[in-house]
């Protein structure tokens, strides 16, 4: 058992000074005043220090992605350190543009050697390519008969590297992905990248006026990566859509008009979105590739997951986001839409994934995932297989 004395908790929502209990990889109490012999428990003081719960990041090719500029240019895998650093105690694995070299088999593996590893691991089916590469031979199969595949994705739309689906392909896989989320009790969320193509979100939304899906079933990610549809997932949020932000970027990306995640997050806010509606994701270990007017790479860096709560420090430091609501986009808010029961808040039942936080900096302090330490006093004591 695991006892942290004196926090500040956020879970996410304020809840004031307590103390939390852990054993076997839950919460079993979370109160002021808890008492168990020193014989039967690690106590920890965590007085002067704000506990949140484990960061979500439900976006991360942890099999790494890339390869547009061809073979040598494919990213490397996700070590368990990286996700540590980030605070990171729940991933959602993903492939990309590449759905030959990097199979779903492999994905599957290596979300189940994470998991062993220490943190929480789900993954989506299939790639940017529709129609949708299964492992079972349909994405219903999929959802009902593989425990850790929560959705479809990241299915790709206005962009040159799509395959370009119809409407009527699209809302087929979206009619799927929510009978076989309905089925499974799962979430059945499809993830949309959305490229820069001036087509921008319009298949999402002929899927909420023409169809009867609704649209907790799509959640389109990188919308922050142009001003345009920015501005068009400000309007798509405002109806009840679901939108993610990606906090990988590169100066030049910022330079050129992409949307800096702090700032996003506070403009959605102002613009009166719904702050349920907002997630962050890093992409991480997925490429971010610069290509020319004509679609010519002209190079290329690498998505990191301790992006994720940088982004969400700029958001409460730089744009006065409160840190309540700038935690809800890393937490309870990609618990919900995933349906990632346990996780995302700090309360009795819910898995022991807890941050801590240094109050005025908010730099991690400590990571615990399942009740388990994977860093302490700022030390990572837990490392991957071959790190």
């Amino acid at each position: 058992m695991l006892l942290l004395k004196n926090a500040d908790i956020y879970g996410p929502a304020p809840v004031g000074r307590a103390d939390i209990l852990a054993a076997g990889g839950r919460i079993v109490a979370l109160e002021p005043g808890i008492r168990i012999p020193d014989s039967y428990v690690e106590t920890f003081d965590a007085a002067g220090l704000i506990a949140v719960p484990g960061f979500i990041d439900g976006h991360v090719h942890i099999t790494g992605g890339g390869g547009e500029g061809g073979y040598a240019t494919r990213t490397p895998e996700l070590v368990l350190s990286d996700a540590i650093r980030g605070g990171v105690t729940t991933i959602v694995g993903c492939l990309g543009t590449d759905g030959v070299t990097r199979s779903l088999a492999a994905l599957l593996a290596k979300a189940r050697g994470l998991d062993a590893e220490g943190i929480s691991t789900f993954m989506y089916t299939g790639y940017y390519a529709v129609p949708v590469r299964t492992l079972t031979g349909s994405i219903e199969q999929d959802l009902l008969l593989i425990d850790k595949i929560v959705g479809v994705g990241e299915v790709a739309l206005s962009d040159h590297r799509s395959t370009q689906p119809t409407f009527d392909e699209f809302a087929r896989l979206a009619a799927e992905a929510r009978r076989g989320g309905i089925l499974s009790g799962k979430a059945g969320v499809v993830n949309v990248h959305m490229g820069d193509g001036r087509r921008g979100l319009s298949l999402l939304r002929r899927i909420l006026d023409e169809t009867e899906i609704p649209p907790t079933q799509l959640l389109p990610t990188h919308v922050n990566r142009n001003p345009t549809l920015f501005q068009e997932a400000i309007a798509y949020a405002k109806t009840g859509g679901q939108v993610d932000l990606t906090t990988s970027t590169v100066p030049a990306f910022l330079e050129e008009g992409e949307v800096a995640c702090g700032r996003g997050l506070c403009a959605m806010l102002d613009a009166g979105v719904d702050a349920s509606l907002i997630t962050f994701t890093s992409d991480g270990q997925g490429s971010i590739p610069d290509f020319d007017e004509q679609g010519r790479l002209r190079g290329l860096q690498v998505g990191r997951v301790t992006s994720l709560f940088a982004a969400v420090r700029d958001a409460v430091l730089q744009a006065r986001v409160p840190l309540a609501t700038a935690l809800q986009v890393v937490t309870a808010n990609p618990a919900r839409i995933l349906k990632l029961r346990g996780k995302g808040e700090l309360a009795a039942g819910a898995d022991a994934d807890i941050v801590l936080l240094e109050p005025e900096t908010l730099e991690i302090n400590g990571v615990i995932a399942r009740g388990r330490w994977l860093m302490k006093t700022r030390e990572v004591v837990a490392k991957g297989t071959f790190e």
